[in-house]
Protein backbone atom coordinates (compact mmCIF):
# COMPACT_ATOMS: atom_id res chain seq x y z
CA UNK A 1 0.00 0.00 0.00
CA UNK A 2 1.62 3.46 -0.94
CA UNK A 3 2.24 5.67 2.19
CA UNK A 4 0.34 9.18 1.91
CA UNK A 5 2.50 12.00 3.10
CA UNK A 6 1.18 15.51 3.81
CA UNK A 7 2.67 17.81 1.46
CA UNK A 8 4.53 21.11 2.87
CA UNK A 9 2.15 23.60 2.30
CA UNK A 10 -1.49 24.82 2.23
CA UNK A 11 -2.73 26.73 0.06
CA UNK A 12 -5.27 29.62 1.72
CA UNK A 13 -6.12 33.02 0.69
CA UNK A 14 -3.74 36.20 1.70
CA UNK A 15 -5.88 37.33 4.25
CA UNK A 16 -6.83 34.43 6.14
CA UNK A 17 -3.03 33.88 6.25
CA UNK A 18 -2.36 36.95 8.02
CA UNK A 19 -5.58 35.86 10.32
CA UNK A 20 -3.87 32.69 11.73
CA UNK A 21 -2.15 32.87 14.82
CA UNK A 22 1.30 32.70 14.94
CA UNK A 23 3.16 29.15 15.60
CA UNK A 24 4.96 30.43 18.65
CA UNK A 25 2.15 31.84 20.56
CA UNK A 26 1.68 29.92 23.14
CA UNK A 27 -1.68 28.33 23.35
CA UNK A 28 -4.31 28.36 26.58
CA UNK A 29 -4.20 25.48 28.74
CA UNK A 30 -7.42 22.74 27.74
CA UNK A 31 -7.28 19.73 29.30
CA UNK A 32 -8.32 17.03 26.45
CA UNK A 33 -9.50 14.64 29.49
CA UNK A 34 -11.97 16.92 30.83
CA UNK A 35 -13.46 17.44 27.49
CA UNK A 36 -13.88 13.45 26.79
CA UNK A 37 -15.90 12.57 29.69
CA UNK A 38 -18.60 10.56 28.92
CA UNK A 39 -16.85 9.16 25.85
CA UNK A 40 -17.15 5.31 25.09
CA UNK A 41 -14.97 3.31 26.40
CA UNK A 42 -14.01 -0.64 24.79
CA UNK A 43 -16.78 -3.77 26.51
CA UNK A 44 -14.14 -6.59 27.42
CA UNK A 45 -16.71 -8.71 27.66
CA UNK A 46 -19.40 -7.93 25.05
CA UNK A 47 -22.50 -10.20 25.76
CA UNK A 48 -23.17 -13.37 22.56
CA UNK A 49 -23.94 -11.95 19.64
CA UNK A 50 -27.10 -12.37 17.67
CA UNK A 51 -27.88 -12.70 14.05
CA UNK A 52 -28.02 -9.03 12.54
CA UNK A 53 -25.12 -7.93 15.19
CA UNK A 54 -22.38 -8.20 12.78
CA UNK A 55 -22.60 -4.62 11.89
CA UNK A 56 -22.48 -3.11 15.17
CA UNK A 57 -18.90 -3.56 16.18
CA UNK A 58 -18.03 -0.92 13.52
CA UNK A 59 -21.41 1.37 13.78
CA UNK A 60 -20.24 1.55 17.39
CA UNK A 61 -16.57 2.16 16.30
CA UNK A 62 -17.59 4.99 13.91
CA UNK A 63 -19.90 6.58 16.47
CA UNK A 64 -16.47 5.84 19.37
CA UNK A 65 -14.53 7.89 16.62
CA UNK A 66 -17.09 10.62 15.83
CA UNK A 67 -16.90 11.09 20.00
CA UNK A 68 -12.92 11.20 20.31
CA UNK A 69 -12.93 13.59 17.29
CA UNK A 70 -15.49 16.11 18.12
CA UNK A 71 -13.96 16.16 21.98
CA UNK A 72 -10.60 16.99 20.51
CA UNK A 73 -11.84 19.44 17.92
CA UNK A 74 -13.23 21.30 20.27
CA UNK A 75 -10.30 21.64 23.00
CA UNK A 76 -8.17 22.64 19.80
CA UNK A 77 -10.45 25.24 18.63
CA UNK A 78 -10.16 26.61 22.25
CA UNK A 79 -5.87 26.54 22.16
CA UNK A 80 -6.20 27.87 18.71
CA UNK A 81 -4.23 25.05 17.51
CA UNK A 82 -6.29 23.26 15.20
CA UNK A 83 -3.75 23.62 12.56
CA UNK A 84 -0.94 22.17 14.45
CA UNK A 85 -3.47 19.35 15.99
CA UNK A 86 -4.51 17.74 12.62
CA UNK A 87 -0.38 17.80 11.75
CA UNK A 88 0.10 15.30 15.25
CA UNK A 89 -3.07 13.30 14.52
CA UNK A 90 -1.53 12.81 11.10
CA UNK A 91 1.47 11.57 12.88
CA UNK A 92 -0.41 9.21 15.36
CA UNK A 93 -2.09 7.57 12.35
CA UNK A 94 1.07 6.79 10.63
CA UNK A 95 2.72 4.92 13.94
CA UNK A 96 -1.03 3.07 14.89
CA UNK A 97 -1.04 2.02 11.60
CA UNK A 98 1.51 -0.24 12.92
CA UNK A 99 -0.69 -3.52 13.78
CA UNK A 100 1.73 -4.28 17.00
CA UNK A 101 1.39 -0.71 18.15
CA UNK A 102 -2.45 -1.36 18.09
CA UNK A 103 -1.91 -4.94 19.53
CA UNK A 104 0.42 -3.95 22.50
CA UNK A 105 -1.99 -0.60 23.74
CA UNK A 106 -5.43 -2.72 23.51
CA UNK A 107 -3.74 -5.53 25.15
CA UNK A 108 -5.57 -5.82 29.01
CA UNK A 109 -2.85 -7.55 30.39
CA UNK A 110 -0.02 -5.18 29.32
CA UNK A 111 0.87 -2.72 32.53
CA UNK A 112 0.15 0.31 32.21
CA UNK A 113 3.17 1.44 33.46
CA UNK A 114 4.77 0.24 29.97
CA UNK A 115 1.75 1.42 28.19
CA UNK A 116 2.85 4.84 29.58
CA UNK A 117 6.04 5.04 28.62
CA UNK A 118 5.71 3.97 25.35
CA UNK A 119 3.34 7.19 25.16
CA UNK A 120 6.08 9.14 26.73
CA UNK A 121 8.36 8.35 23.74
CA UNK A 122 5.82 8.52 21.18
CA UNK A 123 4.97 12.16 22.40
CA UNK A 124 8.60 13.35 22.79
CA UNK A 125 9.98 12.08 18.89
CA UNK A 126 6.75 13.09 17.49
CA UNK A 127 6.80 16.41 19.06
CA UNK A 128 3.00 16.30 19.96
CA UNK A 129 1.33 19.63 21.76
CA UNK A 130 0.12 18.17 25.33
CA UNK A 131 -3.31 18.38 24.53
CA UNK A 132 -3.18 15.62 22.20
CA UNK A 133 -1.10 13.81 24.27
CA UNK A 134 -3.79 13.87 26.79
CA UNK A 135 -6.03 12.12 24.20
CA UNK A 136 -3.69 9.61 23.43
CA UNK A 137 -3.83 9.04 27.19
CA UNK A 138 -7.57 8.68 27.70
CA UNK A 139 -7.73 6.32 24.13
CA UNK A 140 -5.03 4.22 25.48
CA UNK A 141 -7.39 4.01 28.89
CA UNK A 142 -10.35 3.34 27.07
CA UNK A 143 -8.11 0.58 24.70
CA UNK A 144 -9.35 2.32 21.69
CA UNK A 145 -6.04 2.49 19.76
CA UNK A 146 -7.75 0.36 17.09
CA UNK A 147 -9.75 3.22 16.18
CA UNK A 148 -7.24 6.05 15.80
CA UNK A 149 -6.98 5.71 12.06
CA UNK A 150 -11.29 6.63 12.37
CA UNK A 151 -10.34 8.79 14.71
CA UNK A 152 -7.98 11.18 12.20
CA UNK A 153 -10.02 10.51 9.51
CA UNK A 154 -13.54 12.21 11.31
CA UNK A 155 -11.27 15.00 13.29
CA UNK A 156 -10.14 15.87 9.70
CA UNK A 157 -13.59 15.93 8.33
CA UNK A 158 -14.55 18.51 11.12
CA UNK A 159 -11.10 20.73 10.64
CA UNK A 160 -12.53 20.72 6.77
CA UNK A 161 -15.87 21.75 7.93
CA UNK A 162 -14.38 24.34 10.27
CA UNK A 163 -11.97 25.88 8.17
CA UNK A 164 -13.12 25.82 4.48
CA UNK A 165 -10.66 23.14 3.67
CA UNK A 166 -10.62 21.28 0.61
CA UNK A 167 -8.13 17.81 0.89
CA UNK A 168 -6.84 16.31 -2.20
CA UNK A 169 -4.56 13.17 -2.76
CA UNK A 170 -2.36 13.41 -5.75
CA UNK A 171 -0.66 9.90 -6.90
CA UNK A 172 2.17 9.85 -9.04
CA UNK A 173 5.13 7.96 -10.09
CA UNK A 174 7.99 10.21 -8.88
CA UNK A 175 7.39 13.18 -6.04
CA UNK A 176 6.04 16.16 -7.87
CA UNK A 177 8.01 19.47 -7.03
CA UNK A 178 6.70 22.24 -5.12
CA UNK A 179 5.49 24.78 -7.87
CA UNK A 180 3.73 21.60 -9.70
CA UNK A 181 1.86 21.26 -6.34
CA UNK A 182 0.83 24.81 -6.24
CA UNK A 183 -0.36 24.85 -9.49
CA UNK A 184 -2.87 21.51 -8.58
CA UNK A 185 -3.56 23.18 -5.63
CA UNK A 186 -4.58 26.20 -7.54
CA UNK A 187 -6.84 23.99 -9.88
CA UNK A 188 -8.85 21.77 -7.29
CA UNK A 189 -9.47 25.41 -4.94
CA UNK A 190 -10.56 27.40 -8.48
CA UNK A 191 -12.70 23.91 -9.24
CA UNK A 192 -14.33 23.39 -5.56
CA UNK A 193 -14.26 26.85 -4.33
CA UNK A 194 -12.59 26.14 -0.99
CA UNK A 195 -10.92 28.35 0.91
CA UNK A 196 -7.78 26.58 1.75
CA UNK A 197 -6.22 23.61 0.08
CA UNK A 198 -4.53 20.59 1.77
CA UNK A 199 -2.50 18.41 -0.39
CA UNK A 200 -1.50 14.92 0.55
CA UNK A 201 0.59 13.17 -1.82
CA UNK A 202 1.70 9.06 -2.49
CA UNK A 203 3.40 7.24 -5.42
CA UNK A 204 2.33 4.63 -7.68
CA UNK A 205 4.83 3.10 -9.67
CA UNK A 206 2.16 1.36 -12.09
CA UNK A 207 0.54 4.99 -13.70
CA UNK A 208 3.60 4.66 -15.51
CA UNK A 209 3.87 8.94 -15.54
CA UNK A 210 1.59 11.44 -15.38
CA UNK A 211 -0.08 11.61 -11.82
CA UNK A 212 -3.85 11.46 -10.51
CA UNK A 213 -6.06 14.16 -8.01
CA UNK A 214 -8.91 12.98 -5.86
CA UNK A 215 -10.71 15.06 -4.29
CA UNK A 216 -13.98 15.74 -2.56
CA UNK A 217 -15.37 13.49 0.20
CA UNK A 218 -14.09 10.72 0.44
CA UNK A 219 -12.05 11.28 -2.73
CA UNK A 220 -15.01 10.79 -5.09
CA UNK A 221 -13.87 13.25 -7.72
CA UNK A 222 -10.81 12.18 -9.69
CA UNK A 223 -8.46 13.66 -11.82
CA UNK A 224 -6.47 11.32 -14.11
CA UNK A 225 -3.55 12.43 -16.16
CA UNK A 226 -1.60 9.19 -15.32
CA UNK A 227 0.01 7.67 -18.98
CA UNK A 228 -2.03 4.34 -17.87
CA UNK A 229 -5.53 5.99 -18.30
CA UNK A 230 -3.90 7.19 -21.93
CA UNK A 231 -2.25 3.68 -22.54
CA UNK A 232 -6.05 2.49 -21.68
CA UNK A 233 -8.32 4.84 -23.34
CA UNK A 234 -6.45 3.86 -26.34
CA UNK A 235 -6.61 0.53 -25.87
CA UNK A 236 -10.40 0.86 -25.39
CA UNK A 237 -10.01 2.31 -29.39
CA UNK A 238 -8.56 -0.15 -31.06
CA UNK A 239 -10.44 -2.99 -29.63
CA UNK A 240 -12.70 -4.90 -32.66
CA UNK A 241 -15.69 -6.30 -32.01
CA UNK A 242 -15.97 -9.95 -32.05
CA UNK A 243 -16.67 -11.82 -35.49
CA UNK A 244 -18.01 -15.04 -36.06
CA UNK A 245 -17.14 -17.06 -39.01
CA UNK A 246 -19.49 -19.13 -41.16
CA UNK A 247 -17.56 -22.39 -41.73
Amino acid sequence: MAALRLASFTLRPAAAAAASPSSGAAPRSASFARAARGLPSLRLAPPRRRRGDLARPRAAADAAAESYATALSEVAAENGTLEQTVSDLEKLEKIFADEAVVEFFDNPTVPREQKTELIDEIAKSSELQPHVVNFLNVVVDNFRAAIVPQIVAEFENVYNSLTGTEVATITSVVQLESQDLAQIAQHVQKMTGAQNVRLKTQLDPELIAGFTVQYGRDGSNLIDMSVRKQIEEISSEFELPAVTLEV
